[in-house]
């Protein structure tokens, strides 16, 4: 059973930074595609970030430029540095492989 743990959520003023942590347990880590997701109040859950095990990413273009996802294998946990935060990234963020999501964690945006 694969158990994903999310941390890093808080709340910051409009312009901020916040970096997310996701530690992953029970998988084959490495092989994996990992992939912050998030939903906001009365919204559906959209993928924010993906990062192969080969490295390659991709983002929703909301939040190119500003959102960085990477991975640390050997820690077995996957990121995402948030930049430059605006109010509408205000969600509950979540991290998914395989199919299997973390619990989330709130990212709160104001001033």
């Amino acid at each position: 059973q694969v158990q994903l743990v999310e941390s890093g959520g808080g709340l910051v003023q409009p312009g901020g930074s916040l970096r997310l942590s996701c530690a992953a347990s029970g998988s084959t880590f490495s092989i994996n595609t990992m992939a912050w997701y998030r939903q906001a109040p009365g919204k559906a859950r959209e993928l924010v970030a993906r990062i192969t095990s080969g490295g390659s990413t991709n983002y929703v273009d909301s939040v190119k430029g500003r959102f960085t996802i990477s991975r640390d294998n050997a820690k077995n946990t996957v990121y995402l540095q948030m930049n430059s935060l605006k109010p509408e990234d205000a969600a509950v963020y979540y991290c998914w492989q395989g199919g299997w999501w973390g619990k989330g964690t709130l990212v709160t945006v104001s001033s």
